[in-house]
């Protein structure tokens, strides 16, 4: 096969990944403009309307269809996300930091973190719930559930910094030490600055990966729900173009994240170069 033919079947398959991978989230913006409240998710769309939008923020008129609990399951999956990403980010980097020198016993206890990660989240969830009734522990989202989240989330920050310290220049530590700084100020001021694009990245990973885990929380968050639970018990009995409105906010905000993400990581790739120009002058 010649470079034209490669080109193109490269460039069929990537397109078909983006609309496998995009095209139920255009579906699902179209079914949110349904009109209510009799309207469901059906083709064609019999009358265009943001009246699922509204009923999402409780703007509408009382109807049968109740409105979607994402108050306080939402409230629960920001934070238990936000708790999972800097407990997670700062194990990463520290158990990174660790890996950057030979210990023994280091291959067993890098397989151990990794662990964490490939274990499947139902017989992970399955076993907290078991272990946490055997010795009368009562199970919230905040404890037994946070506790499932790090072990879930840790591994892909450890990953991350890992690959980050592996391309990291010592020498600039060194300098640092010979010039009688200590070594916490020098993580402070000259590590921490030019790992920090990987710690954003190891950041993110824990965010998302808390914020919609589904099978590890339904055995361990106990009778407080968190927003995939929330949304999970709606869903399974009839399901309401609501459901497909708020998908699309969720995605707005996903893609909102990102753009913060970049943002910062530019700005700190910027500061890092400057930092590396006068490490050189």
């Amino acid at each position: 096969m010649n470079a034209s033919g490669i080109k193109f079947g490269l460039g069929v398959y990537t397109t078909l990944f983006l609309v496998f991978l995009y095209g139920p989230l255009v579906v699902l913006a179209i079914l949110s403009f349904q009109t209510g409240p009799e309207g469901g998710p059906q083709f064609p769309i019999i009358e265009w309307s943001t009246y699922w939008y509204k009923h999402l923020f409780g703007l509408t008129p009382p109807s049968r269809i109740a409105p979607l609990p994402i108050d306080q399951g939402l409230g629960r999956s920001m934070l238990l996300a936000m708790m999972t990403m800097v407990v997670s980010t700062i194990l990463g980097v520290t158990a990174a930091q660790a890996f950057r020198r030979k210990f023994t016993g280091s291959g067993v206890v890098f397989y151990l973190i990794v662990l964490g990660m490939m274990v499947p989240g139902v017989l992970v969830g399955l076993g907290m719930a078991l272990v946490a009734n055997t010795l009368g522990i009562e199970r919230h989202w905040w404890g037994t559930a946070f506790v499932l989240h790090v072990v879930y989330t840790f591994p892909f920050a450890f990953l991350v910094m890992l690959a980050i310290f592996n391309r990291f220049d010592s020498s600039v530590e060194e300098a640092s030490w010979s010039l009688g700084v200590s070594p916490a100020r020098t993580f402070r001021k000259v590590t921490f600055p030019l790992i920090f694009p990987g710690v954003l990245s190891a950041m993110l990973f824990a965010f998302t990966l808390s914020y919609d885990e589904f099978s590890r929380t339904l055995f361990a968050s106990g009778r407080d729900l968190t927003l995939p639970l929330a949304i999970y018990g709606t869903f399974s009995v009839e399901v309401h173009p609501n459901v497909f409105a708020f998908g699309v906010l969720t995605t707005l905000f996903s893609f909102a994240l990102l753009s913060v993400y970049a943002v910062l990581m530019g700005l700190s790739v910027r500061r890092a170069k400057r930092i590396a120009v006068q490490e050189e002058a």
